[in-house]
């Protein structure tokens, strides 16, 4: 193999899933029990999943397999151990890592900031913007990650890594494809259809077009179908890699996804009651988002002097969002009884990250700047559709600017043959630019800018117990912050059930520190992972009742008054008993107290945190053909009930029962054969027994039994 062909497998290395930390490595081919997965976003670099000082996993996404059972990229995620999938909608999904959400948990494309400065408290729906066709895999670090990648990365890091084309084939090549699955409990029909190409070893490149179509879920019994919760998404995507020399590469990525008409059914007519939820008011909901997104990427290794490889990457980033309300006639709010309202984020990035290796340890350094341009507005209409008026601002302030500047350093150094450690820092300049704010009190425009700085840290010790590296020992303790976005500051919009959050601009950064350890093996027929975490927070900003009606809804403003803690076990491992048998299991245990105000009583309370991930659990077992043509496999996922509720819980009818989230178990058994090098079949029958259940703090119960079938065609 030649240096150009090494160095394009090498920095686009697709990998299976993670059997050592994955938990529900079933996922994956078992094959991968034989390979260490290499994982870049824990370290920025390189390096073996089994040998990094984090919890951390590689979750596939390119096979037959994954594409048939895992809908939406936040499902993707949702046998990780310490990850809930919470879902507002069918078309959302919003993972909760390690008991936070939303904008406290960052998601990176090719290591490209998904998030940005209107990303919102609680769950929310951006990470769902991402088509799971076009990614090849997703490399998840959970737990603060700043001192790496700055604001947001609370609870855990994702990065979700395209997918592209590396082959080296003499001549000019195109290599089509064609995928298919059907869901019937989803009502759902997806066709994704691609090629992938190259010219000799100087040019490889994939394009992709994705068309879903989702109808009503059908959930279990009693509940049954679920009006309103379809939806339907188009997607395109492109990636091209173009080998300068043989030690540097150029590399082009166009994304493209529309979703139309995603309702948020709980807080409408439609909705369904369940377990003593209620119904909302509105007579629909719905919101339309797209996304763009546009990269330019330069790699070279095998330089001489500061440094010894270099990656710069610019990018263009539009994430627009439109929500047209309509609100039932006769209630208090309805003055304005029909409303559209979004926004449009334009944001320019700028990546610069080299590494030196030294006498003194490997050193990662770089800066990274962020700048989003953002216009929001909201419309009111007449019920005859007529156009009443526009408002000074939309869901957040109209006119604004968000600025995110950071140097970060990093160092790995062997301290004796078995001891590694791992420290880094990272400082954080945050500015922002209100132009048009609705002040709560006097309804007229304001403005407001302000800036925050912020020193973060890291150190990790990885022990190796034995030459073998088979056991290896990590702690940590690492600081994480998130300065105050937009949203914080000016949102202006419903938030919970029957609440109207209002704007707030004397806020400030939020802190934590979080210490970890674990315990991670690597055998040929078996793998595990186990970590404890701890994780201490400050100055949280959290929502305050304010005891003002507005428009029929309760206001709520914020304040950095949450203090607390949150803790956890998490556990995942494989073993392989037998050539044609495999185990899998993963788990988790979750808990956190918050300081807060349940009330508009001027007095902070300690209650459970938000939305706490109840205890869960998957165990499996797959069996594989010899020839490796064949596979089969049954799992079920367990999750106790959640009746830890916090007082903004027990004010979300809508969405969580009056006593908590009832626990449940899923029974699922799926198979898949290779009909030949050409096509591929996948089965399921998911929820065997078409349990009516529902993921903690959702706005819609599950799927009930449901039959998918995947077809996979090679040309």
């Amino acid at each position: 193999m030649n240096r150009k062909l090494r160095f394009l497998v090498a920095s686009d290395l697709v990998c299976l899933v993670s059997m050592s930390s994955a938990g529900a490595a079933g996922y994956g081919d078992t094959d991968a029990l034989q390979l260490d997965p290499v994982i870049i976003t824990a370290t920025r670099n390189e390096k073996s999943l089994s040998e990094i000082p984090y919890a951390a996993s590689v979750v596939d996404l390119e096979s037959d397999k994954a594409k048939a059972i895992f809908r939406t990229v936040p499902e993707a995620l949702k046998y990780e151990p310490g990850i809930m999938i919470q879902k507002t909608g069918h078309g959302q999904g919003s993972p909760y890592i390690r008991g936070f959400t939303g904008f406290r948990t960052l998601f990176l494309v090719d290591g490209i900031r998904l998030n940005n400065s209107v990303w919102r408290d609680g769950p929310n729906n951006y990470v769902g913007t991402v088509d799971p066709y076009s990614i090849s895999r997703m490399e998840v670090v959970r737990g603060p990650s700043s001192a790496l990648y700055g604001s947001d990365a609370i609870g855990g890091t994702v990065n979700m890594i395209s997918q592209g084309n590396t082959s080296t084939e003499t001549g000019f090549n195109l290599h089509p494809n064609v995928y298919y699955r059907f869901a019937d409990a989803e009502n759902s029909h997806t066709g994704h259809a691609e090629t992938t190409g190259n010219y000799d070893d100087k040019l490889g490149f994939l394009l992709g077009l994705t068309y879903k179509d989702y109808g009503d879920v059908v959930a279990g019994d009693p509940v049954g179908l679920q009006p309103k919760t379809g939806y339907r998404d188009v997607d395109v995507n492109f990636k091209g890699d173009y080998a300068l020399t043989p030690d540097a590469k150029l590399t082009f990525v166009h994304q493209h996804v529309q979703i139309d008409d995603a309702w948020r059914s709980h807080s409408t007519q439609y909705a369904v009651p369940w377990n003593g939820t209620v119904a909302g008011t509105d007579q629909k909901r719905s919101l339309d988002q797209k996304r763009e997104l546009t990269y330019v990427k330069y790699q070279g290794k095998n330089f001489n002097g500061l440094f010894d490889n270099l990656n710069v990457t610019t990018s263009f980033q539009q994430q627009d969002e439109s929500e047209t309300r309509i609100l039932k006639a006769g209630t208090a709010n309805n003055r304005n009884p029909i409303q559209q309202q979004g926004f449009q984020v334009d944001t320019v990035g700028l990546t610069i990250q080299a590494d030196k290796t030294s006498d003194f340890g490997k050193w990662t350094y770089g800066i990274e700047y962020y700048h989003d341009s953002v216009n929001s507005f909201r419309n009111n209409y007449n019920t005859d559709g007529s156009f009443r008026n526009s408002e000074i601002q939309g869901p957040v302030a109209d006119g604004s600017s968000y600025d995110l500047f950071d140097i970060f350093m990093q160092n790995e150094y062997a301290l004796l043959d078995s001891l590694d450690l791992t420290v880094g820092g990272r400082y954080t300049h945050a500015a922002v630019d209100a132009q048009k704010i609705k002040d709560p009190v006097s309804g007229l425009q304001t403005t407001y800018s302000s800036a925050w700085n912020n020193l973060a840290g890291n150190a990790r010790l990885m022990y190796h117990i034995d030459e073998e590296h088979h056991w290896n020992v990590f702690s940590g303790v690492s600081q994480g912050f998130r300065a105050p976005n937009l949203s914080d500051l000016t949102r202006l919009d419903t938030a919970l059930s029957g609440e109207r959050e209002t704007s707030t601009l004397d806020l400030k950064p939020e802190q934590y520190i979080s210490y970890e350890a674990g315990i991670k093996t690597d055998f040929e027929d078996w793998s595990a992972q186990l970590t404890y975490f701890y994780t201490d927070i400050t100055d949280m900003i959290i929502r305050v009742p304010t005891g003002n009606v507005i428009d029929g809804q309760r206001e709520v403003t914020k304040k950095n008054s949450g203090s607390g803690f949150v803790q956890g076990i998490e556990f995942g491992g494989t073993y392989r008993f037998d050539p044609q048998w495999t185990a899998f299991s993963s788990a988790s245990w979750t808990e956190g107290m918050l300081a807060g105000y349940p009330t508009s009583a001027p007095q902070l309370v300690d209650e459970p945190m938000s939305k706490m991930i109840p205890v869960m659990a998957n165990f499996g077992l797959r069996w594989d053909s010899l020839a490796k043509n064949w596979w089969v496999e049954g799992m079920i996922t367990l999750a106790s009930n959640q009746d830890k509720l916090s007082s903004s819980d027990l004010r979300d009818t809508q969405r969580i029962p009056p006593g908590g989230t009832p626990g449940y178990a899923v029974y699922n058994i799926r198979g898949g054969w290779r009909v030949n090098k050409h096509v591929n079949l996948t089965l399921a029958l998911e929820n065997l027994s078409d349990a009516d259940y529902r993921v903690h703090g959702s706005g819609l119960n599950e799927p009930g039994r449901n039959f998918i079938m995947g077809v996979g065609v090679k040309f």
